[in-house]
């Protein structure tokens, strides 16, 4: 079926006016009627029969102007999914990143991005892990980083880094030269901390508890630059993941492995399961794998 006529034909039938739908398809009147008389040709049935200035549809022409609008729809969502094969030279990604890891673990990723699709505005939003779970749980979000596991029901997930948690205490510190320490060994040390918000911070306050101790805070932030500041500072110590760890300058600070398997550092993407993701957050994806994932 000719697809344009079908079009002529619903919209003479929206318009009930031959002159008004020549004017909104900007085509001659003329050509209206040979559009429907083509369609009419195809299906070999009149669709509709004039009376004078006005016309009423046929049978077969209700059915074509039902069924056609169905057509019509459908071609018009197709030419949209294919028009997205290219939009990665236009567009938008928003992508949730915890502060604490953003920059320290996927910079690579979104310099990689820009370079590969500099015409794909892409922006991140920083938020805990908690929040970013929750805002891809109800569509805020395509895609973020969260910490793993999650709700496999709900999300698909990469998994990308399983890491242990470092303390992070000033240069000279009782630990310096340790090969590692327990939670035991700095229970009651004043703690540089996360906001309450964030998974890790949930995580140790537990591992803590287990032991019959509570966490001494000493302050508060969701970035590790801050937080190393404040350590610097004598503020306190911190726990740190290892990959965030290795920026530190080792001259400035004792960064020592923490021995406790229960606040392992374990960061992935998410997405919603069974949802339409877009060309440009499976490019994402498939980016991330690419560039963090080598051989995966």
């Amino acid at each position: 079926m000719d697809i344009k006529a079908l079009r002529y034909f619903t919209e003479l039938v929206r318009q009930q006016n031959f002159t008004r739908t020549a004017e909104a398809l900007f085509v001659t009147q003329p050509t209206i009627s040979k559009m429907v008389k083509q369609l009419e040709d195809e299906i070999g049935s009149p669709l509709l029969i004039r009376e004078g200035k006005s016309f009423h549809l046929t049978d077969a022409g209700r059915v074509v102007y039902q069924r056609g609008q169905d057509v019509l729809a459908a071609q018009m969502r197709l030419n949209s999914q294919l028009a997205e094969l290219a939009e990665l030279a236009r567009g938008e990604l928003v992508v949730g990143l915890p502060p604490m890891t953003g920059g320290a673990f996927f910079a690579p990723v979104v310099g990689a991005f820009r370079d590969r699709y500099p015409n794909v505005e892409l922006k991140m939003v920083e938020d805990g892990a908690r929040a970013i779970e929750s805002s891809v749980r109800n569509g805020l979000l395509e895609i973020g980083a969260a910490v793993l596991p999650v709700d496999n029901s709900v999300f698909e997930s990469l998994s990308l880094v399983r890491d242990r948690l470092c303390l992070i205490a000033p240069t000279g510190s009782p630990w310096h030269g340790m090969d590692s320490v327990t939670l035991l060994d700095i229970a009651d040390r004043p703690l540089v901390f996360y906001p309450e918000d964030f998974s890790l911070s949930a995580r140790i306050t537990d591992a803590f508890r287990l032991l019959g101790k509570s966490v001494h805070i000493a302050g508060r932030s969701a970035h590790w630059d801050f937080i190393a500041a404040m350590v610097e500072a004598r503020l306190g110590i911190a726990l740190l993941p290892e990959v965030v760890a290795r920026h530190l300058e080792p001259h400035r600070f004792d960064v020592v492995p923490v021995d406790e398997e229960r606040i392992v550092w374990h960061i992935g993407l998410i997405w919603k399961k069974d949802s339409y993701l877009s060309h440009a957050a499976r490019a994402w994806i498939t980016l991330t794998r690419e560039i963090l994932l080598p051989g995966h």
